[in-house]
């Protein structure tokens, strides 16, 4: 009987280990079609929560194999048709006669239009620290860095394995939460 009880708990461990190995993989799959694609493309609605105040827009993004971005504000109506580019250390806004200016947030670490560029980022090179099933989504956690004020990345991907949802956190709060729509492969 202890044999049996022995087997089938070997089983059960490795069953349970299987399943981790899977998302696993799905998570670099991913990374490894963005890192040898020709670029991306998503529709993302971003919140940015300053806790005594919350800010939404919409946006339309382009990306690269490399991380850069660039993206259209689509609203709301007021700041729309502002576009800019994103890459590391760098960032351009361009605008007719309307500027948008968002108090930063993280210690100065982020602005509330950088999170699709910290998206990218994120999926293209950081820190998987954990990856789960979670109804129909599989659910990553990924670190930007292993310095002490890390952005950690809270990631949803649909059954394509595309991202639907992000969140970044800043020491154990939800800075920004973006939903994400028409994510494309090129």
């Amino acid at each position: 009987m202890k044999r049996i009880a022995a087997i089938f708990l070997v089983c059960s461990l490795l069953a349970g280990c299987a399943g981790k190995r899977d998302e696993l993989d799905r998570a670099m799959k991913l990374r490894a079609s963005l890192l040898g694609c020709l670029g991306c493309s998503f529709d993302v609605t971003v919140t940015a929560d300053y806790g005594d105040e919350v800010f939404e827009f919409a946006m339309g993004c382009e990306a690269d194999g490399r991380g850069n971005l660039s993206f259209t504000v689509q609203k709301p109506e007021t700041i729309a048709g502002i576009t800019g580019t994103i890459s590391s250390g760098e960032g351009k806004l361009t605008f007719d006669d309307t500027a948008v200016q968002f108090p930063l947030l993280a210690d100065d670490q982020v602005t509330p239009i950088s999170g699709p560029w910290i998206l990218m980022k994120t999926l293209l090179g950081g820190y998987l620290t954990a990856a789960n099933e979670e109804a129909d989504l599989l659910h990553l956690t990924i670190n930007d860095s292993y310095e002490d004020d890390a952005l950690q990345m809270e990631i949803w991907l649909n059954g394509e394995d595309v991202p639907v949802c992000g969140e970044i956190f800043y020491d154990g709060r939800r800075i920004v939460t973006m939903s994400v729509e028409n994510f494309r492969i090129r």
